[in-house]
């Protein structure tokens, strides 16, 4: 045997070996394997303000309002005194609120929520669940999600530093409303329905307290 055909034999040889032992040691996957994503720690649901604050450059306010447009003017107004406010996390706050406060005014129990409306809108809430006692009507309700929360304005006035956003919602929640006999007077217990609503939120920039009240509803 030639000894250049001996070195393949011995290469090839310790090519096989290497192999097995490479294979024992990683094993073998078949198919596609995702990689593994690191799981993220549960965020705590809060509610004990509706805030507005986080690093964010520039691009926090052209992701949410057209370049040069008044909103995006009042926006970057409320940074200049206030330069911690973000409008993302605060959309992220607004649709907690969102779901808080209408499920408190469905349930006819608005104690968990009052300190975040402003005082006429608390009054109407109240006039209208004062109403359906009076009536003997109960609602069941049922939030499904909320499928749209986006900016739909902000002004900002400087002589107060007094702001406001106003925000669009587009939920999906179950509502029924029955009488003293039980009876479905309105909506339906078995079918979800679309709830569209453009809350406005206000604030004085600058100040210690960080939370936005609601001060119109539509």
């Amino acid at each position: 045997m030639s000894n250049p055909l001996l070195q393949l034999l011995v290469l090839g040889a310790i090519a096989v070996f290497l192999i097995l032992r490479l294979r024992g040691v990683l094993g073998t996957r078949d198919g596609f394997e995702a990689p593994r994503i690191p799981e993220e720690p549960a965020q705590r649901r809060r509610f004990d303000v509706i805030d507005g604050t986080a690093e964010a450059g520039d691009s926090d306010i052209a992701d949410h309002a057209e370049p040069g447009s008044p909103t995006a003017q009042a926006l970057a107004e409320m940074k200049r005194v206030e330069p911690d406010f973000a409008v993302g996390p605060f959309l992220s706050g607004a649709k907690s609120a969102y779901e808080m406060i209408l499920m408190a005014f469905e349930r006819g129990d608005l104690s968990e929520v009052r300190g975040f409306l402003a005082p006429p809108v608390a009054e109407a809430f109240e006039s209208v669940i004062e109403d359906r006692k009076a009536r003997g009507l109960v609602t069941e309700a049922q939030f499904l999600g909320t499928r749209e929360t986006a900016l739909a304005g902000a002004e900002f006035t400087p002589d107060t530093g007094m702001a406001e956003l106003s925000v669009r919602f587009v939920g999906e929640m179950i509502v029924a409303t029955r009488d003293a006999q039980g009876n479905v007077v309105e909506g339906d217990p078995k079918a979800a329905r679309k709830q569209r609503d453009t809350w406005t939120f206000a604030r004085r920039m600058g100040q210690d307290d960080p939370n936005w009240q609601l001060v119109a509803t539509a």
